[in-house]
C-alpha cells in the first residue's frame, strides 16, 4: 500500500488528490489526517489496518479523514459479535468483543494500561537478543504486541494486579497468575502471566506452559500451520532499578511436543490449572 503524506497548514477546502493506478491500494493524507488517526488509536498497527481498510474506497477531500474514520467507528459499534468457539482454550473460556476502531480516543479511560504495554514494548525493543534470536525475530514479536486489539486493552492493567498478587507469598514459594487470548480466526493465541520470581525454573515452567496452551489449541482447531503463541511474562523486579523483568517466548506451527513433554506438561499445568 502506497500512503501519500502532505504537509500543509493550509489545503485548499475540498480537495481531492487523484492519481493514476500504481498497482497498489493508495491513499492520500494530510499531516493533520495522519496524527488524529495516531492520536485515536496509538497504535501502528491499528493504524495500518485502517489504512488497508480504507485504501479501495473512493478519494475523499483531503482533511476528511476523521468523518470517515468515525463513520467506519460507527458501523464497528453496531456490527454483531462473530460467533465463537469459547471452548477453544478450554473450559470456561469467555467470548469478549470490542469494535475494531473505538469511537474515544485510545487511553481516554485514564487508566494505566496503554503505559504498562508501552513498557513491555520498549522492553522487547531494547533488551539483548540471545545467539538464537534476531532482529527480525524481535519485530515480529513487536508486532504480535501491538496487535493486541485497541478496544481491550484497558483490561490488561489487571497485569499490575497480579503482579502484585505474586510478590505476596511467603519467601522460598512461586505464585502463578494467567491471562490468555486467543484472536477471533484463531490464529494468534496470546498469553500474559505473572510470576513471583525470575529464575531459570521459572523461565523453563513458562516455556512449558506456552507449548501446552500452543498445542492443545492447535489440536482443537486442526490447524496447526496456521497458529502462532507469543507468551509474556512478568515477574516482580526487587533491586528497584524497575518494576518488573520481561520474558518472551513465541512459537509458531506445530508444537513438535512428544508424548512424555505432552504428559509431564499436562500434569504440571492441568492438575490445577483447567483451562488457565
Amino acid at each position: 500500500m502506497a500512503v501519500f503524506l502532505l504537509n500543509h497548514d493550509q489545503v485548499p477546502a475540498d480537495t481531492v488528490a487523484t492519481w493514476e493506478p500504481i498497482g497498489m491500494p493508495a491513499l492520500a493524507l494530510t499531516r493533520r489526517d495522519w496524527d488524529f488517526l495516531f492520536d485515536q488509536l496509538r497504535s501502528t498497527t491499528a493504524v495500518l489496518d485502517y489504512l488497508f481498510r480504507v485504501a479501495d474506497e473512493p478519494h475523499i477531500a483531503l482533511g476528511h479523514e476523521p468523518v470517515r474514520y468515525y463513520e467506519c467507528a460507527a458501523a464497528d459499534a453496531a456490527a454483531l459479535p462473530a460467533d465463537i468457539d469459547t471452548e477453544l482454550v478450554g473450559p470456561g473460556g469467555t467470548l469478549f468483543s470490542a469494535p475494531l476502531l473505538p469511537q474515544v480516543p485510545a487511553g481516554s479511560g485514564e487508566t494505566r494500561a496503554h503505559l504498562v504495554l508501552r513498557f513491555i514494548l520498549e522492553d522487547v525493543a531494547t533488551s539483548m537478543l540471545r545467539n538464537w534470536v534476531s532482529e527480525s525475530d524481535r519485530l515480529i514479536v513487536l508486532s504480535d504486541l501491538d496487535r493486541l486489539p485497541v478496544g481491550i486493552r484497558e483490561e490488561w492493567e489487571l497485569l499490575l494486579s497480579m503482579l502484585d498478587d505474586v510478590a505476596r507469598v511467603p519467601e522460598g514459594d512461586v505464585k502463578w497468575r494467567f491471562r490468555r487470548q486467543l484472536d477471533a480466526d484463531a490464529s494468534r493465541q496470546m498469553l500474559f502471566a505473572c510470576a513471583t520470581r525470575f529464575g531459570e525454573d521459572v523461565q523453563a515452567s513458562f516455556a512449558s506452559y506456552v507449548m501446552l496452551r500452543h498445542h492443545e489449541v492447535a489440536e482443537r482447531t486442526g490447524r496447526p500451520d496456521d497458529l502462532a503463541t507469543l507468551g509474556v511474562l512478568l515477574t516482580p523486579n526487587y533491586d528497584g532499578s524497575r518494576p518488573w523483568d520481561t520474558t518472551m517466548i513465541r512459537t509458531h506451527g506445530p508444537s513438535g511436543l512428544t508424548p512424555e513433554e505432552l504428559r509431564d506438561f499436562d500434569q504440571l499445568w492441568n492438575r490445577q490449572h483447567a483451562g488457565g
